[in-house]
Formats: structure tokens, sequence, C-alpha cells
């Protein structure tokens, strides 16, 4: 079966996304339903040797940002990533003008991805920010935040491309939240093959006694203990 934009729109339709604001609300982050088959997770992960898919690698180990490897996609999208980043959007969207809107901050993000590129593409962000990620065993990544530029949006996506724990073990997924005036908080989350975490790129909306604040939150993956674990990461901005 063809992976065609009104595949992918059911597919993400399929999520129960009320569960999943609140959930993201609460910890900063939140799984989808499946988005992808095994199939079609086995694919995506093959393109990671094809070089001509990708506009440059990034050696975690040569920059201090851990060990492993990443690769970034051009433009020229594989259809399942331009359909899934395409549909992901407008479900998005609600969510991060609801967040803008209890931090008392602007909510640039117009109603499709396409012109919302095209505002990134103006301001100088024209490089594509969608990743296929491979690590091996002892492969980690350290804490960090995927913004790119002065245009972000303010979620995005991670969909595991192999079985935790058959295909690898370890390499969880960790958030860990800044909190003024206490210890931070850590959240590990093991990602399930085709389906999705949707993450916060920089920070979440925390009650506090003058209202709403923003808590700052970084996001990496703990160390692989065996096995290879592959995934795909979507972004909704992209990168100067």
């Amino acid at each position: 079966m063809r992976f065609t934009p009104a595949e992918a729109r059911r597919r993400v339709a399929g999520t129960d996304w009320a569960s999943l604001a609140a959930e993201l609300d609460e910890l900063g982050c939140a799984g989808t339903g499946p988005l992808l088959t095994p199939a079609e997770c086995a694919g995506l992960a093959a393109l990671y040797d094809e070089p001509r898919l990708f506009r440059t690698t990034v050696d975690l180990a040569r920059h201090r940002f851990g060990s492993g490897e990443y690769r970034y996609l051009t433009h020229d999208l594989p259809a399942p990533v331009a359909a899934l980043r395409a549909a992901l959007y407008p479900r998005l969207l609600p969510l991060a003008r609801d967040w803008a809107s209890r931090l008392g901050r602007p909510a640039p993000w117009p109603d499709t991805l396409e012109e919302w590129l095209d505002r990134c593409h103006a301001a100088g962000q024209d490089r594509s920010a969608q990743i296929l990620l491979r690590y091996g065993p002892g492969d980690w990544n350290a804490l960090h935040r995927d913004v790119f530029g002065d245009l972000v949006f303010p979620l995005q996506v991670v969909i595991a491309l192999d079985v935790y724990g058959g295909d690898y073990t370890g390499g969880e997924f960790l958030m860990v939240e800044q909190r003024p005036r206490a210890q931070s908080r850590g959240t590990v989350t093991p990602l399930r093959q085709g389906h999705g975490l949707v993450f916060t790129t920089r920070d979440r909306p925390v009650r506090s006694r003058r209202g709403w604040s923003a808590a700052a939150m970084r996001h990496g993956v703990s160390t692989v203990r065996s096995g290879r674990r592959r995934t795909l990461g979507l972004v909704f901005h992209d990168a100067k």
C-alpha cells in the first residue's frame, strides 16, 4: 500500500488527542497511536544507508553531543515522512497555540505547515531538520533542545523504527524538567516501534502562584545497552 497523505491523516486521527494533550501538559511528552507498520519502519530505517537522501551527517562524539550518529534528510522527503509531518501539524497546532496563550507569548504559526515553512525560509531557516538517528551499543544522546533558529515550533515528534527490548535494550527517551528553586525532574519513556512520541522542543507551561510560567526542558537518549536503536525525528521548523 502506498503511504498517501490520506492514509497518514487516518493513522494520525487514530490517536486519542484529548488524552495526549493532558499527558503532554503534565510531563512535556506523550505517546501517539501507531503511525507506521513494522515493514514501513524497516523501510525507513534502511534509507539511512542511501547518502543521496541526506544533506549532512552528524557524529555525536565529534561534537561532544554523546555517542552515535544522525543524518538530516534533504527537502526531498520520503513519502511517509512528508505525509506524517503534514498530517501531524494541524493536530499539534491547537496545542502549540494553547501553550503560547497560557505563557503570554505570540503564536506565529499559521494554519498550514506550508505557510509556516515559507516563513522559516524567508527568515533564513531554509535547511531541512528531519532526522534519521542510529545508535549502537554504548551510544547515547546528551540532553539538548532542537531550536535551530529564531522561528520555533514548540512541539516535535520522534517515531521508533526498532523494537524496544527486542532489537535493542537501553536507549530510553529522556526528558528533564528544570524546576525553579527545586531539583530537576526526569521522565524516562521506552519508545514503541511505529508509534510516535510528541514532546516539547524547549519548555512547557506550569502553574505558579502568579499564573503560568515556562518550565525549561531538555531531551536526550539513555545509553544503549545492546543492539541497534533507530528513530525518525519530525521537526516542524526548518534550520539555519
